[in-house]
């Protein structure tokens, strides 16, 4: 799970939350926005847990999107791992 950063035509940034599946590559989550945080994160991951079993690990970079407490919460109840990546060491 990371983000895809761009810009519009006007010069506004906007992100994309991509979820890929590591075993089949599908990719069920596409969440566009300005602002994303990590209640959002875990918006994504409640729809996204309504269609389909959770996984057991989600790699994830030390942004503060990932790192923080929400998804961390998230994260515990629903026992899912949180397996972030070393720093400066993009998988």
């Amino acid at each position: 799970m990371d983000f895809v950063t761009d810009r519009l035509e006007n010069g506004r940034a906007f992100r994309i939350l991509t979820l890929v599946d590591q075993y089949t590559r599908e990719c069920p989550v596409l969440e566009p926005g300005v602002s994303l945080t990590g209640s959002a994160v875990v918006a994504c991951l409640q729809k996204v847990a309504t269609q389909r079993s959770l996984p057991v690990s989600i790699t994830v970079d030390n942004g503060s999107e990932f790192a923080g407490r929400a998804l961390d919460t998230w994260a515990y109840l629903n026992k899912v791992k949180l397996d972030f990546i070393r720093p400066g060491k993009p998988v």
